[in-house]
């Protein structure tokens, strides 16, 4: 089984990575994590209460939790779950993502961050700089068999390619 750490913001449209995962790693059973990255805050009050987190679940909008289980309804040999990471030093996610057994991590070829509550932090910010594997997928160009969705060319130009252009 492959471990595969999706960072995310909770919006519902995040979880249409797992038909790309599916698509892109054939044959291979997947566990799939969503995760949230916190920073720790200053607070000594804050630290204390860190055991009881129950609270950052109500930072997932209800619309997630029906397209998650839709889609362990749609793939039941893969498992799903939802992981928060409290820090922001590298070594600290490197540790989590060992005790996690994560071979890879996986991000919406156009991943936009945004924070759900002022402790969020980017998780783009720690993966950068971890020893696993990070591969950008593109969660609209899958098989129409496999979404039900038409494949589309993508048209836009990159800024790099854009900066590059002799016009």
């Amino acid at each position: 089984m492959k471990t595969v750490l999706v960072p995310t913001d909770f919006n519902p449209e995040s979880t249409k990575i797992i038909d790309a995962l599916v698509v892109n790693l054939k044959n291979e059973p997947l566990k799939i994590i969503f995760l949230h990255a916190f920073k720790l805050s200053d607070s000594i009050t804050d630290m204390l209460m860190l055991s009881r987190r129950n609270r950052d679940y109500e930072n997932v909008n209800d619309e997630f939790y029906t397209q998650l289980r839709q889609y362990k309804e749609k793939y039941a040999d893969h498992s799903f779950r939802i992981e928060y990471f409290y820090g922001s030093t590298a070594v600290a996610f490197r540790n989590f993502t060992e005790a996690l057994e994560v071979d890879c991590i996986a991000y919406p070829r156009h991943y936009d961050f945004k924070k759900i509550n002022k402790y969020s932090i980017d998780p783009k910010f720690l993966t950068e700089r971890t020893d696993c594997k990070v591969i950008s997928l593109d969660i609209y160009a899958i098989p129409e068999q496999t979404y039900g969705r038409e494949t589309l060319m993508d048209s836009k130009i990159h800024e790099p390619q854009l900066q590059t252009s002799p016009v």
